[in-house]
């Protein structure tokens, strides 16, 4: 059977088509496609707080586009879920029934906590070394989720209003830098030997280019050298010497700052980088309201 997932994110938004195979175990996912579109709603929405008209336009097309290839590969069931750009546009909603009335998507818009709890829905639980204590990081383009993990269990979760796009616009002031640090003090105080989870886009474009692919981690020595690097250059030769596609190569530079202030903060030394986010965490909630005898996809 195939499901998919929508991630209206601030910088792009992406359709996860998944393969989901029973068997006596459990549930196999097999990732069958990914469909990215750079639309960076979050320029507008967190500047203008509200998306214009030709943005919105490029937004409803999209999704339109969206659901003829969810026709095409025959998905049982979907979910569409907005993130902080359409939390923030004052016509979020207005866009949302739109979209609705033209490309027959209902879109949900989450709330920071939730987006923190759709990326738990990973089972990430499963990937966790019972005698450590992490730090899961989820860097997106108007905010970045945080989740404590001890002993395998979750501690608590938290959404903060610092992301990479409002870094770039200027519009991170110290004293949500200081929440975030009295958030993560209680935990670091009680706990020691953390590591880090990393989750986004630009992570796992910086542990492709940086980090310990065999092992699966990227060390902090390694993000210290991706930002030298970065800032070191230009635009243009992060898109052509690192690779970088063009809505990747000036957000990569904040991500790693997010990612190095916690990890000096935690005392993180490495960072996992399993490479799921918000679309796995969606897949996993559609399969399993699809078994529970939720509405198939019509």
């Amino acid at each position: 059977m195939k499901f998919a997932a929508i991630d209206i994110g601030s910088n792009a938004i992406r359709l996860l088509l998944m393969n989901v195979f029973e068997s006596d175990e459990g549930p196999v996912y097999r990732k069958d496609a990914l469909y990215r579109v750079a639309l960076r709603l979050g320029e507008e929405s967190f500047l203008d707080k509200k998306i214009s008209p030709k943005k919105s336009a490029k937004f409803v097309d999209t999704m339109k586009a969206f659901r003829i290839l969810m026709d095409v590969h025959d998905v049982k069931h979907f979910k569409a879920c907005a993130t902080a750009a359409m939390r923030e546009a004052e016509n979020g909603h207005e866009l949302i029934e739109r979209v609705k009335e033209e490309a027959e998507i209902d879109i949900e818009i989450v709330t920071g906590k939730e987006e923190a709890e759709i990326i738990y829905g990973n089972n990430i639980v499963e990937y966790l070394n019972p005698e450590k204590n992490y730090l899961y990081i989820d860097v997106g383009g108007g905010s970045t989720e945080l989740s404590l993990f001890h002993k395998k269990r979750l501690i608590d979760s938290c959404s903060f209003p610092i992301g990479t796009l409002k870094i770039l616009n200027n519009q991170v002031e110290d004293a949500h830098w200081e929440e975030m640090n009295n958030w993560i003090s209680p935990f670091l105080k009680k706990h020691k030997n953390i590591s880090g989870i990393g989750s986004g886009g630009n992570i796992n474009k910086l542990y492709k280019l940086y980090g310990d692919t065999k092992n699966g981690f990227i060390r902090k020595e390694e993000l210290m050298c991706a930002l030298e690097d970065l800032t070191g250059s230009t635009f243009y030769e992060r898109i052509k010497s690192m690779g970088l596609r063009p809505d990747r190569a000036d957000v990569i530079i904040p991500a790693v700052e997010i990612f190095l202030q916690l990890s000096d903060w935690a005392n993180i030394k490495l960072v996992y980088v399993p490479k799921f986010g918000v679309s796995d965490g969606l897949i996993h909630l559609v399969y399993q309201e699809y078994k529970n005898g939720q509405k198939a996809m019509k």
